[in-house]
């Protein structure tokens, strides 16, 4: 491949390579985010494949070099823990950014680039049951009706925002109050598929919901029964398509995985070739509309796989890492660098 392929992880920064996985650069000194910092979340901008986000532990850092030297963009996270980020792919001086444990969980948008920020409704409670501190995991801009966003927490649901961010609406529920909807506030992933019919697919710890009533009935994939491992951690649009892929483990960080791909909209599910066991769940994957074929699975404990067919097969890189937080790729080619 000619581009740059960039693993984020919690202890060592960001990780590149511009010479296809041969070799592995680490950050530089004297820089805004530190070689052996704790970065949780990663996105190309859609129209500059130089320039990269990252959710880090300083808060939210761009590096205009593919990687290479990152600066931080001073905003209301400055020294927050930031989880997850989403760019408005048509128009992407909007950005959300969702913040969390250790730090407090909130939302924050700008729409001109992030020269300004402000924070959005609601206000998410300190501690919360189960992970006691939240962490925002997912927020995404729906391409197809960009006035809709979403956003899900770790433990605290799923919210919806029809007003470009404006107001926010909880809409998971339990069973008795809401039969054929979100069931459980667990929520690890959340995107929007444009179909038809256009469906919106949401991962939470044990199961994957699916609407294509836009958000008014779920219906329930249960992991643990379909999949035979419970712990669905996230679920990935093939660029320029419809089709899925789904990363389920046996835990976190787990001992055994699988990768699963969907070509009907989440409705079936097959399974994916891996050349080398796993050693921990699928935490990331990664691609970029330059090469939809090209796609890289990150496992918590630090494996990074490499699919060169969208996702059907895959073979292990010989790079390990340390705990892989996220995974992408750009078509920049960082430029190189001596020492690191």
């Amino acid at each position: 491949m000619e581009g740059t392929i960039l693993v984020a992880t919690a202890g060592q920064g960001v990780l590149r390579s511009s010479d296809d996985g041969a070799t592995w650069s680490r950050l530089g000194l004297g820089q805004d985010l530190e070689f052996d910092a704790v970065v949780r979340c990663l996105a190309v901008h859609p129209e500059q494949p130089d320039v990269v986000f990252a959710g880090a532990d300083a808060g939210l850092v761009r590096s205009a070099d593919a990687g290479v030297t990152w600066r931080r963009v001073d905003s209301p996270m400055n020294d927050r823990t930031i989880w997850s980020l989403a760019i408005d792919p048509t128009n992407p001086d909007t950005m959300l950014v969702g913040t969390g444990a250790p730090s407090r969980a909130a939302m924050f948008r700008t729409t001109d680039g992030g020269a300004t920020w402000e924070q959005l409704p609601p206000e998410i409670p300190e501690f919360c049951a189960g992970v006691n501190r939240p962490r925002i995991l997912t927020c995404v801009v729906d391409r197809y009706e960009p006035k809709n966003m979403w956003f899900g927490i770790e433990e605290g649901g799923l919210w919806r925002s029809g007003d470009r961010g404006d107001t926010w609406e909880r809409i998971d529920g339990t069973p008795a109050t809401l039969p054929q909807g979100v069931t459980n506030s667990d929520i690890h992933c959340v995107l929007v598929l444009q179909g038809p019919p256009k469906t919106i697919v949401v991962a939470v710890v044990n199961a994957l919901f699916v609407s294509q009533d836009d958000g008014a009935t779920w219906t329930r994939t249960d992991s643990r029964k379909t999949f035979g491992i419970y712990y669905t951690r996230l679920v990935k649009q093939l660029p320029g398509t419809d089709d899925l892929l789904l990363g389920i483990g046996d835990g976190t960080p787990g001992t055994t995985t699988r990768i699963l791909r969907s070509e009907d909209l989440g409705r079936t599910w097959q399974d994916t070739a891996l050349d080398t066991p796993a050693n921990s769940t699928v935490w990331a994957f990664g691609t970029h509309a330059a090469g939809p074929q090209l796609v890289f699975a990150g496992t918590k404990y630090g494996h990074l796989f490499r699919s060169t067919d969208a996702g059907r097969t895959w073979r292990k890189e010989w790079r390990e890492f340390s705990e892989i937080t996220d995974v992408t790729w750009t078509p920049a080619v960082a430029p190189a660098t001596e020492g690191h």
